[in-house]
């Protein structure tokens, strides 16, 4: 008896349904065709153990699986359960088919039946609801980000045993029917840290907030011990909130890499990644037999936090230039080209030296001659053009340390920051995927941030004085920009670009000299 049930397989951020054709006939062996890896062959292994410990058979005759489209490679374990489905139904020991067309089923089996958890449920989803099935059976643990969907009944099972009663109309399973958008946005703004926890740092503050307000990358030059760490793991908490569509986004990529907590929903929260210096080139962008997303798209719509920025392999960050600029990335192999999402702010870290103490107030540098620059040289120019701000971190003095003062909350700081952003969604509201100062190009660059005449002196002058390089004009005038809608300013004015010249450390020729 031939037997279709549907199942699902993901490519990138998205999913293709795929039919798994279940044929019970004459003859013997098993044979698994239509593209698929060693976990799936290895399924009527889990199959066979988990039919018998339930009590179910295990036909003894030819049995063909084929997964449609056949051209398309299959992977993963979670074709488990629809293949089992299949079987029962094909061997007669499933009775209602019609429920069986309007469903798709992923999940794996243990060999006593329960079912584990699997990856890209949410997308999934998606695609089940386009192509109108009015069901999704899947794992209880992958219920929450499943039900994301709406239109679309999800039915969470942890055994077997489960579905084939419901199947068999013997006992119903209660789908899930979350409140999506009410927990969505009763979690926003939960944050273990805050900015307030830190002592002193004003300008660091202030740096972060100006990145913040116009999506700018950033990189903190310090001493250790200055806190650089502390502060950028405190960036998220002065973001924007995540918008729907933006958690939608972000929580299919998260699904598809399998990095979503049991039980999970939308995530509401501007990702926070920070990958040590030892990753590999494919493990910062994505890759893989089958493409999968890497650290880069983890942080799609969040921030990317390299500390320790020269201990990174040059490899792996020049492997970065491309993404900044597109803000995706496109993985390509012979017989599949994926595109991910990567639309993150980088935020780095560095000491200024091997030492760590050059330019210390009170420390000497106890690096050779030449020691500062070849450090420096281990970052290169390509990608310092790419970061707006370069911001230096001095130690915190004792009386700021053990000052009783709180400094402003991330609640009072975000706020401001998200009056900026407002202002920039109005001016490039007729623009195509630019959202934030830091996204304009050179066209709009020279329509939006027009300066007076002092100002033009004064960026002349700076530039001659403290001999910055050419390229530093552009991000000049795009922090400038960022700083003036802080102040809720229409124009640019010399105080604002009298602030943005001062991020522009390692622009100058005489800071390693």
């Amino acid at each position: 008896m031939l037997v279709k049930t549907y199942g699902s397989a993901v490519y990138g951020v998205d999913a293709i349904t795929i039919t798994v054709e279940v044929n019970v006939m004459k003859g013997k062996n098993y044979f698994i065709v239509g593209l698929p890896d060693n976990a799936i062959k290895e399924s009527l292994q889990r199959i066979e153990s988990a039919l018998k410990t339930n009590g179910f058979l295990m036909p003894r005759i030819k049995l063909l699986v084929n997964l449609a489209p056949a051209n398309i490679r299959k992977s993963g374990s979670a074709f488990d359960l629809p293949i089992a489905i299949g079987i029962l139904a094909g061997s007669g020991q499933l009775k209602n088919l019609d429920l069986l067309r309007q469903l798709v089923i992923m999940g794996e089996l243990n060999l006593d039946g329960s079912i584990l958890p699997l990856k890209g449920a949410l997308p999934m989803a998606i695609q089940a609801r386009k192509e109108k099935f009015k069901g999704f059976v899947v794992p209880r643990s992958n219920g929450g980000e499943a039900a994301i969907v709406n239109k679309l009944t999800v039915y969470p099972v942890s055994h077997i045993r489960e579905v084939v009663e419901f199947l068999d109309e013997r006992k119903p399973i209660d789908p899930i029917d979350p409140d999506t958008r009410r927990d969505f946005f009763s979690t926003q703004y939960r944050f273990d840290i805050d900015f307030r926890d830190v002592r002193g740092q004003q300008n660091i503050k202030r740096a972060l907030e100006i990145a913040a307000a116009g999506g700018h990358n950033a990189i903190l030059i310090g001493p250790p011990g200055s806190g650089k760490t502390m502060l950028a793991k405190r960036l998220p908490t002065i973001l924007p909130p995540l918008s729907l569509q933006e958690a939608l986004e972000t929580t299919k990529i998260h699904s598809v890499a399998g990095k979503l907590q049991p039980d999970s929903m939308l995530i509401a929260r501007r990702p926070f990644r920070s990958p040590h210096h030892t990753i590999s080139d494919m493990a910062l962008v994505g890759g893989g037999g089958l493409p999968q997303p890497g650290e880069i798209s983890l942080a799609h719509n969040g921030v990317l936090f390299l500390d320790e920025l020269p201990e990174f392999r040059r490899s792996v960050l020049e492997v970065m230039r491309q993404p900044m600029e597109e803000r995706r990335v496109n993985i390509c192999r012979a017989k599949m080209s994926i595109d991910f999402p990567a639309s993150f702010m980088l935020l780095a870290s560095m000491n200024p030296c091997p030492c760590g103490f050059y330019n210390h107030p009170e420390r000497a540098c106890s690096c050779p001659p030449g020691a500062v620059q070849k450090y420096l040289n281990r970052i290169s120019g390509p990608l310092l053009d790419r970061i707006d701000l370069h911001v230096e971190v001095t130690p915190v003095g004792f009386n700021e340390l053990s000052s009783a003062d709180q400094g402003e909350s991330s609640e009072i700081i975000r706020n401001r920051v998200i009056n900026a952003r407002e202002k920039q969604n109005k001016r490039f509201s007729d623009q195509t995927g630019i959202y934030a100062n830091a996204q304009m190009d050179s066209s709009l660059l020279k329509k939006i941030c027009m300066i007076e005449k002092a100002g033009t002196v004064l960026l002349k002058s700076a530039m001659e004085k403290l001999n910055l390089s050419a390229r530093a004009y552009d991000r000049i005038l795009k922090v400038s920009r960022t700083i003036a809608d802080l102040e809720g300013k229409d124009d640019i004015k010399t105080e604002h670009l009298a602030e943005a010249i001062q991020y522009r450390s390692l622009d100058r020729e005489s800071w390693a000299g």
